[in-house]
C-alpha cells in the first residue's frame, strides 16, 4: 500500500467526487476519462467540464488519459465509477491482465445483460480473486462532497484487514470510513436502494405524505433484510449506515437522480422521456430488472420492487399500481 498507484475509471459526478476524496491522500492519481475533448477541457480549466464544475483540481498531480489499458498497466488500484450500463462495454476493451489489481466497485447498479453485481462479474470474467475486490457503499451524494459536507462511507473487502487499509483512500476530515466484510451485501442494497428511491419520488408526485413514505420505506428496509437473507445469508445490521442510511439519503434526498426519476415518472412521464430530460443515469430503472430477475429464483416477498417493476417494465398505471401496494404495507 505504500507504493500503491491509483486510478479512476469513469468520469460522472460519483467519479469526480471520489476523485476529489482520494486526492486528499495520494499525491497523484490516474485518471481514465473516455473523451478526450473532456480531458483537453479539463486540463485547461482546472475541473471536470460536465459535472461538478465547482470542483477545482490540482491538474498537474492527474495523469489523464482515454486509453484504459495504459492507466491500469499504470496503477495498483482501480476505483472503478462508471455507470452500470455502461461497465460491461467498457470492461470489454480491457486487454492488459487484472491479476495483480485491486478492483474497488462504486457502481452502485447490476451489469443489466449479464444479470450480475460487479464483483460477481470481474470474479467470472477476469478471474479476479474476490479479496482482491472492494466496494464502496453509504450515504455519500456526489453533490456533498463537492461542498465539503460531512459524508460517511463503507468500505468493503472480504479480508478485514484489507477493508481497514483501503478504507485509508477515503478518509478525509469531512469523508469517515468502516470498514465491512459484506461485499454483497451492500452491493444488493446499493442496487436496492435506488429502486425504493423511485418509489419514494414516484409517491411524493402522487400526493403521498410523509406518514406514508415513512411506512415505504420501514417496508423496503424490511425487503432489503428479506433479500440479502436469500441472496447472500450472513450476520449483518442493516440499520447500520451502507445499508439504511443509504436507503434514507436515497430516497429523501434534492440530490437524489432517482427519486427525481421516481417523480417524473409519477407525474406521466414515459420512462424514455424522463430518461431524456434528466441527462443522467437513474440506476434504479436497471436495478429493478435486475432484482426482478434475481428474484425469478429466490422468490422472497418484494411487493415494493415487484410494484416499481410494473410500473416501469409493464407500463402498468403508477395511480393503481401504488394505491394497491398501500394494501400490502404494514
Amino acid at each position: 500500500m505504500e507504493h500503491r498507484h491509483v486510478a479512476i475509471l469513469g468520469n460522472g459526478s460519483w467519479a469526480t467526487a471520489l476523485a476529489k476524496i482520494v486526492m486528499q491522500n495520494e499525491p497523484c492519481i490516474n485518471w481514465f476519462i473516455r473523451r478526450e475533448e473532456v480531458i483537453d477541457a479539463f486540463r485547461e480549466k482546472g475541473k471536470n467540464p460536465d459535472y461538478l464544475r465547482n470542483v477545482q483540481f490540482d491538474t498537474s498531480r492527474i495523469d489523464f488519459s482515454s486509453d484504459i489499458n495504459r492507466v491500469i498497466e499504470a496503477s495498483d488500484i482501480l476505483i472503478l465509477a462508471i455507470p452500470s450500463p455502461y461497465v460491461k462495454l467498457t470492461l470489454n476493451r480491457i486487454e492488459h491482465s487484472l491479476d495483480d489489481k485491486t478492483i474497488i466497485s462504486a457502481v452502485k447498479g447490476m451489469i443489466p445483460d449479464e444479470n450480475q453485481i460487479v464483483t460477481d462479474y470481474l470474479h467470472e470474467h477476469f478471474g479476479m480473486s474476490y479479496d482482491r475486490l472492494a466496494v464502496v457503499a453509504g450515504p455519500c451524494h456526489a453533490e456533498e462532497i463537492a461542498l465539503d459536507r460531512l459524508s460517511y462511507l463503507t468500505i468493503g473487502c472480504e479480508k478485514r484487514d484489507y477493508a481497514c487499509e483501503l478504507a485509508k483512500l477515503f478518509e478525509t476530515s469531512f469523508v469517515h470510513t468502516t470498514p465491512s466484510t459484506d461485499v454483497v451485501g451492500l452491493e444488493y442494497s446499493s442496487v436496492m436502494k435506488n429502486i425504493y428511491a423511485i418509489a419514494a419520488g414516484m409517491c411524493q408526485s402522487l400526493r403521498y405524505g410523509d406518514n406514508f413514505q415513512a411506512v415505504l420505506i420501514s417496508n423496503a428496509l424490511q425487503e432489503i433484510q428479506r433479500f440479502l437473507s436469500a441472496a447472500a445469508p450472513k450476520a449483518r445490521d442493516i440499520s447500520a449506515s451502507g445499508y439504511l442510511g443509504d436507503v434514507l439519503v436515497t430516497a429523501y434526498s434534492k440530490f437524489s437522480r432517482n427519486r427525481q426519476f421516481g417523480q417524473m415518472t409519477g407525474m406521466g412521464y414515459s420512462v424514455k422521456a424522463a430518461q431524456l430530460e434528466m441527462q443522467m443515469i437513474a440506476e434504479g430503472y436497471y436495478g429493478t430488472n435486475c432484482i426482478h430477475i434475481a428474484n425469478e429464483r429466490l422468490h422472497v416477498s418484494l411487493p415494493i420492487v415487484d410494484a416499481m417493476y410494473r410500473i416501469l417494465y409493464q407500463q402498468e398505471s403508477p395511480t393503481m399500481v401504488i394505491q394497491e401496494l398501500t394494501t400490502q404495507l404494514q
